[in-house]
């Protein structure tokens, strides 16, 4: 797990937006997404449950 994508993880729980946090952290939305769905399989747990226009935490995100 690198920093970077904790950052990314942080700016995407903080917008609650995918599209939003690549803004932000100026990358592109597919990477982003592409850098969550990692992180999300090396920890083996669903962080986010991916509305059609907003983000919210799991527990397991909430957690992390």
């Amino acid at each position: 797990m690198e920093l970077r994508v904790l950052r990314y993880y942080l700016a995407v729980a903080r917008e609650e937006s995918i599209t939003g946090a690549a803004k932000l952290l100026h990358v592109t939305q597919p990477t982003l997404s592409k850098q969550l769905m990692d992180l999300e399989e090396e920890l083996g747990k669903l962080l986010f449950v991916r509305g059609s226009r907003k983000i919210t935490l799991t527990d397991d995100g909430v957690f992390l």
